[in-house]
């Protein structure tokens, strides 16, 4: 199966103890299931989030059948999804550039160390 890899960045509002909460929903015994089940089904087969400071970097590996377009309609479709993205709306600001809306910008790749 063919993969192919993608990269975003995200706010979060610069308050330490609202970071350290969402920390909090991310750590592994906290995930709710509905999500991960989400995340699987929408052609996601792995999934990373880094911090730096407030700003997040989400890493996505993702088969030929994942589109942004069909993983955005399965989500507005889940009741469970939307209170997730409603939740986490409470702790994510859009990053710089965003149009209003958006908070998850995709990373442009600028560099990738040659083969020999």
């Amino acid at each position: 199966m063919k993969t192919k890899r993608l990269c975003f960045a995200c706010d979060l509002i610069d308050k330490p103890e609202l970071i350290l909460e969402y920390k909090r929903y991310h750590a592994k015994e906290n995930a709710w299931p509905e999500i991960t089940k989400s995340i699987r089904d929408s052609g996601i087969i792995d999934l990373e989030i880094y911090i730096l400071a407030n700003r997040l970097f989400m890493i996505m590996e993702v088969d030929e059948t994942f589109s942004p377009e069909r993983k955005q309609e399965m989500d507005a479709a889940n009741p469970k999804v939307q209170e997730w993205e409603k939740l986490m709306w409470q702790f994510q600001q859009a990053p710089p550039g965003a149009k209003e809306g958006e908070k998850w910008l995709p990373m442009e790749k600028i560099y990738k160390l040659p083969d020999n």
